[in-house]
């Protein structure tokens, strides 16, 4: 189902209701397209789901131990990527490139081990931040929210990939929190309209997600072509 984002005359900042806004704008022109994207992930966690249930019922013992690993198995190496994949599509709907739903299947090809790698390393740290009182595990996650848009997008390599999303987010790790904390009521509100409103609050979230890294990335990108001029 290949489909072109039709780019906005939409003044992106990199602000919390400027990113929101630019996804809403390109959840109603790609409504379909996206809410299969988010069908699929969702359909795709249901056995990582599946398996923390199952362990946690049957407690300490052999079958648990066995669910517990296959939940974790999947989740970092088939949901994590695919994780990356959704990341990736809808960073090409908000800059109005062409896209197709098969596109959050091509971490899967040639990038897979960066993926991999990149989802285990951020995951590390974030958990090791939350051994710290919490907020150091937040300001991490902050900081590190670029790191899925910089490996699909830029092909960085795992390290630099990191360096680059604690670079690029200074400045910047307030609005990320604020745009995740927002999640949380939007999130709510879809599962008081008779829960299948949880489809386009997920849309609209994780458009927002990828606004901001878009809305920073483009202004990083104006700042280093106009500094040569600057100098001059």
């Amino acid at each position: 189902m290949e489909s072109s984002a039709q780019p906005l005359n939409y003044d992106l900042q990199p602000t919390v209701g400027s990113s929101y806004g630019l996804s809403w704008e390109v959840m109603k022109s790609n409504f379909l397209e996206l809410l299969l994207v988010i069908i699929i992930y969702i359909a795709a966690s249901i056995p990582m789901g599946l398996g923390r249930v199952g362990a946690e019922a049957a407690g300490l013992g052999a079958g648990g131990v066995l669910l517990g690993l296959f939940s974790l198995v999947y989740g970092l190496f088939v949901l994590a990527p695919l994780s990356y994949g959704m990341a990736n599509v809808f960073l090409k709907v908000i800059r109005g490139e062409k896209f197709d739903v098969s596109d959050m299947f091509d971490c899967y090809k040639d990038n897979y081990l960066n993926v991999v790698l990149a989802n285990l390393l951020t995951g590390a740290i974030v958990v090791a931040g939350l051994l710290f009182l919490i907020i150091p595990g937040i300001i991490f996650a902050c900081k590190l929210a670029f790191v899925p848009y910089l490996v699909m997008d830029k092909k960085l390599e795992v390290i630099e990939a990191v360096k680059t999303s604690w670079n690029m987010t200074k400045g910047h790790a307030m609005t990320i929190f604020l745009i995740g904390l927002l999640a949380i009521p939007i999130v709510l509100l879809g599962l008081i309209m008779l829960f299948f409103g949880i489809l386009p609050a997920s849309i609209w979230i994780e458009g927002a997600s990828a606004a901001i890294y878009h809305a920073v990335d483009k202004r990083l990108n104006n700042h280093a072509e106009t500094e040569p001029e600057i100098a001059a």
